[in-house]
This record gives C-alpha cells, structure tokens and sequence, in this order.
C-alpha cells in the first residue's frame, strides 16, 4: 500500500485539482465506496463459504447413501444366499445313536415288598446279555406298575 509520504502528496494533489470545496464530497463519496466494497466483499465471502458448506454437506450425503445402498445390498446378497442355502440342501442333523443301558453288575433289583420276595440279579447273566438283547426284552416285556409301601413314600 501506500505510505505515510505518498499518501500526503497524494492528498495534496487531489486538493489542488478539485478545491477545498469539492474535497469533503469527494471524501465522503470515497467512504460510501469503500463501504459498498467491504459489504460487497463480505457477501461474496459468505456466498462462497454458504456453497462450500453445501458441497461438503452433498458429499457427505452422496458416501451416506452409498454406504446405506452398500449395507443394504449386502444384507440382500445375505437373504439370497440364506435362501438358496436352505432350499438346495437342507441341514443335514448329526446322527444320533440310541444310548444303551445296561445295569451295572453290583446292582439288585427290587422285587415287590408285600409278598416279600426279592430278585437277585445274576451278574454273570447281566454281562454276557449284549445291549440289542437288553433293549428287545425290555421292549417285549409289559409294564409293571410299582409297588409302594402305603406307609413311606415312594
């Protein structure tokens, strides 16, 4: 810019060409065009920021729906395959094995108390029966319902 010397003759100038008359007119119409400059310059810095701020926000909306389209496309690849994968191969279920019981060998078997027989196991005849054995007489065999004593509880 200028400085203080180039500034004083500058005024000295404009005073000899336009008169101590027209000088406070002149100023003051200089005042009015800075002002209308400052505001002027302030609008297009506001103007410019306003559009900046709206870009930025439309970018941020465009990688939102992006993601958003992206996570829903993944959850629809998801549904898809879910769906093909359930109606091209059922799951298959561990096989299951039937458990076998077979009593333990130090085991006695409880026989009706009123008539007051009781009925040994023979172990030797428990470990030589195999588990399809076992379970054949227990299918073959009625059951029995148990008998309780009326006076303790079962």
């Amino acid at each position: 810019m200028f400085s203080v010397p180039h500034i004083v003759v500058l005024f000295i100038v404009v005073l000899v060409v336009f008169g101590p008359h027209k000088l406070p007119e002149l100023a003051r119409g200089l005042g009015k065009l800075m002002a209308e400059f400052r505001k002027a310059s302030t609008d297009f810095k506001l103007a410019f920021e306003e559009e900046m701020r709206n870009m930025e926000r439309q970018a941020r909306e465009a990688e939102r729906k992006k993601q958003m389209d992206a996570a829903a496309a993944s959850a629809v690849a998801a549904e898809a395959s879910a769906a093909t994968a359930t109606t091209e191969e059922p799951a298959k279920l561990p096989e299951t094995t039937e458990p076998i019981v077979a009593p333990v060998s130090e085991a006695v078997a409880r026989g009706s108390e009123d008539n007051g027989s009781t009925e040994n196991l023979d172990a030797r005849k428990v470990e030589s029966t195999s588990g399809e054995e076992l379970q054949q007489k227990a299918l073959e065999e009625p059951l029995r319902e148990p008998v309780h004593d009326q006076g303790r509880p079962a």
